[in-house]
This record gives C-alpha cells, sequence and structure tokens, in this order.
C-alpha cells in the first residue's frame, strides 16, 4: 500500500479537489435532487478507474525496467533536477548503477532514481548508406 501512495498520491489529491469542487456545486439551489449523489459517485469512479490503470500500467514498466537492468541492458531515465536540454540519464550496470528496492543509486550522482521514471533504451540506429545509395 505504501508503494500505491508513493506513486499516486499526486493524482489521488487532484481527484479529492474535484471531489470538493462536485459536492460543491451540486449542493446548490439551482441543481436538481439527486445531482450530490449521482455528481459524487460519477466523479469517484471515473478517478477510481483512471487511478487504478495508472498504477498498474506503472507497476507493470517498473518491473520491466527492473528486468531489463537486471539482464545487463541499458535504461534511460528523466533527470528533472537538470533542466537542460539533455534531462535524461542512462542507466546500466557497466556504468556503475545498482538497484536497491525501486530505487536506481551510483555513487558519482547526487540523487538517485525511481524506476518509475525509466523506460527501455533503444538507440537509434543510423541507416545504412548501402541501401541509400541507389
Amino acid at each position: 500500500m505504501e508503494r500505491f501512495f508513493e506513486l499516486e498520491i499526486a493524482y489521488i489529491v487532484i481527484g479529492i479537489f474535484f471531489l470538493v469542487v462536485t459536492a460543491f456545486v451540486t449542493t446548490r439551489d439551482f441543481m436538481p435532487k439527486g445531482a450530490f449523489k449521482k455528481g459524487m459517485l460519477g466523479i469517484f469512479t471515473i478517478f477510481a478507474i483512471m487511478i487504478s490503470i495508472h498504477y498498474y500500467i506503472t507497476t507493470k514498466r517498473m518491473s520491466g525496467v527492473k528486468e531489463i537492468f537486471n539482464e545487463g541492458k541499458t535504461i534511460i531515465c528523466e533527470n528533472k533536477m537538470r533542466r537542460t536540454i539533455s534531462q535524461s540519464v542512462l542507466i546500466s550496470k557497466k556504468l556503475g548503477w545498482k538497484l536497491e528496492g525501486d530505487y536506481f543509486k551510483n555513487p558519482d550522482f547526487i540523487r538517485d532514481f525511481h524506476t518509475a521514471r525509466c523506460v527501455d533504451y533503444s538507440p537509434i540506429a543510423p541507416k545504412d548508406e548501402k541501401h541509400d545509395e541507389k
């Protein structure tokens, strides 16, 4: 459950905000009877489904990233700390990274990278020049 809150707390807060707004609007005099019940149930259901799907997709990607890393392949992680053109960091065992729980750690880097912010790295291969010359 701790992992769920770690990954989804921002979306839960947004959902609560929308529930508060829905509660405020649906309790006004100009709203029809039953609007509160229908509105709250509808908004809660939509956000519950969206958050559940997001959690499932994120945890599935995290396990895939861990598997790729443990196979010795390279992954790429988003670096929000560095606001330049190259915001991504390549991570692999060859580069001195290790996996501790859900975090990639390296003594050469100040911060760790969460597996939820990483994807498989597939470099773009240059086209074969022999095929281009026709």
